[in-house]
């Protein structure tokens, strides 16, 4: 990179509350603790753990629905021996213990705006943000599975670019809850203004001309508030997205703090990155001030031939057919109406092959390889679709940071193959050469601070920046009403 300062990069576990996440059928690997997943003291030790090694936060995956397209339809036969993806558990109720036992690791929670009110979400991430002392983030996400769509009362799922135009609506919804129904200075309440001769004439909790009802009337959202809950540490959660669309591109660049994706080379991230960081400069953001976080499964060991063994040792546990269940899942296409030997570079069905054929392009050491069910079951097993880094320390660090430089990216979401091997590996190995290149912080930027704080690397900025889209709803002290209403109301 030059004589420049190096970009100190943002390093996220990624998890899941299942017993395997991108790994299907990995819960049978002797050191694995995927069937853990339900055990509270499993996920403080893993915060605990993750914490002592400086990780920014714990992202968790999450899905409304079981993955029943391969084989389908609406048939889980083939997910629920592999563990993949099901069962789940709901991984928000999980932050407050894992935030008891820490200080400064943040946890990225996955939450749709599809199929939760916006007003009882809010109240489930102010409190979170109460009790974690404001270390939580939100990943909005607006849902993929039929299964979740029907299960909530749906035929079908809602069009994708109108889950797209909910969401717009749905964050405004919440936006104005977390900074527009509370001023800044409407708790009163101070514990040191308690006397012993009985309260002190004027006292009261809160100023209820400070506490006001949002009275929200919109095409897809009717709701007037108040918010139940007092301002949190940080208001409106740190909010990350996920989604490559063009409409999921236009939402991050108005709405998001951090964006995930998925790729197998920087070179195929960067017009992703590129056009999110413009759109954001066109909303008057500054474009650094979203964060782009790749997702990545590394397998790290002292030569590059002890990391491929590892890693090849791992597979050997996966489950294929869980493996062709996440696919169907993730693309809607049911494989099994194709024969085994079926070529899919060269199927009539244009989106699986697109997709296929980028792997075939791009995915190493699959040259010349036959992209049937096989292959594609065998490159899924471990890690999901992003790119699998497996090498030594040098091997890794050095693909780490062609990303960074390639693809502009400011950090990865780790997933694991058996946690928490996987994570040790990353802990001992990778991190200290990640520090000793100057990539890696030593310690958080602001010890005990919220999850934005240390994602911005600015103490006493808990709050969204004033560029972003949600300050427009701040309600300050000493203000009548948030100046955003009495706009609408001229």
């Amino acid at each position: 990179m030059g004589s420049t300062e190096k970009k100190q990069l943002i390093i996220n576990a990624f998890a899941m509350h299942s017993p395997s996440h991108l790994n299907p059928g990995l819960f049978r690997h002797p050191t694995d603790k995927g069937a853990d997943y339900k055990n509270i003291k499993h996920w403080m030790a893993l915060a605990q753990k993750l914490e002592k090694a400086k990780f920014h936060a714990i992202f968790f995956a999450d899905v409304l629905g079981g993955y029943d397209v391969y084989r389908g339809p609406a048939n889980l036969d083939p997910t629920i021996p592999a563990g993949a993806q099901f069962p789940i558990n709901d991984p928000l109720y999980s932050i407050p213990a894992m935030a008891a036992v820490t200080e400064s690791i943040g946890f990225g929670v996955t939450a749709s705006t599809t199929y939760d009110a916006p007003y009882a979400l809010a109240r489930r991430f102010s409190t979170v943000d109460h009790l974690s002392n404001g270390r939580v983030g939100w990943n909005i996400v607006t849902s993929y599975l039929d299964s979740a769509a029907k299960n909530f009362g749906l035929d079908t799922q809602v069009e994708h670019d109108e889950r797209y135009r909910i969401a717009d609506e749905y964050l405004d919804v919440t936006y104005k809850l977390w900074e527009a129904s509370w001023r800044d200075d409407a708790v009163e309440w101070k514990q040191s203004n308690a006397t012993t001769d009985g309260p002190a004439e004027g006292q009261r909790y809160a100023d209820p001309r400070g506490v006001r009802q949002i009275n929200h009337k919109g095409k897809y959202f009717q709701v007037p508030g108040p918010h139940l809950c007092e301002p949190s540490p940080q208001r409106t959660p740190f909010l990350l997205q996920a989604g490559t669309s063009s409409a999921g591109k236009a939402f991050a660049a108005k709405h998001a703090e951090a964006v995930f994706l998925h790729a197998q080379k920087p070179e195929l991230v960067r017009p992703s990155v590129d056009s999110i960081r413009q759109q954001a400069a066109d909303l008057g953001r500054n474009p650094s001030d979203i964060k782009v976080i790749a997702g990545a499964l590394v397998i790290v060991a002292e030569t590059d031939e002890a990391a491929q063994a590892k890693f090849d040792a791992f597979k050997k546990y996966g489950d294929t057919e869980g493996a062709l269940a996440l696919f169907g899942g993730w693309t809607g296409y049911d494989l099994s109406t194709y024969t085994d030997d079926q070529d899919f570079r060269f199927v009539e069905q244009p989106a699986v092959r697109s997709m296929v054929n980028h792997w075939a392009s791009t995915v190493p050491g699959t040259e010349g390889k036959k992209w049937d069910k096989r292959t594609i079951a065998d490159y899924l097993v471990l890690g999901g679709n992003g790119v699998k880094i497996i090498g030594s320390v040098k091997t890794v660090a050095d693909e780490l940071e062609r990303w960074v430089d390639t693809g502009d990216v400011d950090g990865f979401n780790l997933s694991y193959a058996s946690l928490d091997e996987t994570f040790d590996d990353i802990i001992n190995l990778l991190l200290p050469e990640l520090q000793r290149r100057g990539l890696f912080w030593s310690d958080y930027a602001v010890k005990g601070g919220t999850f934005r704080e240390n994602m911005y690397g600015q103490k006493g900025q808990p709050r969204l920046p004033d560029a972003h889209h949600g300050a427009k709803f701040f309600w300050k002290q000493g203000e009548e009403a948030p100046p955003y209403s009495l706009e609408e109301s001229q």
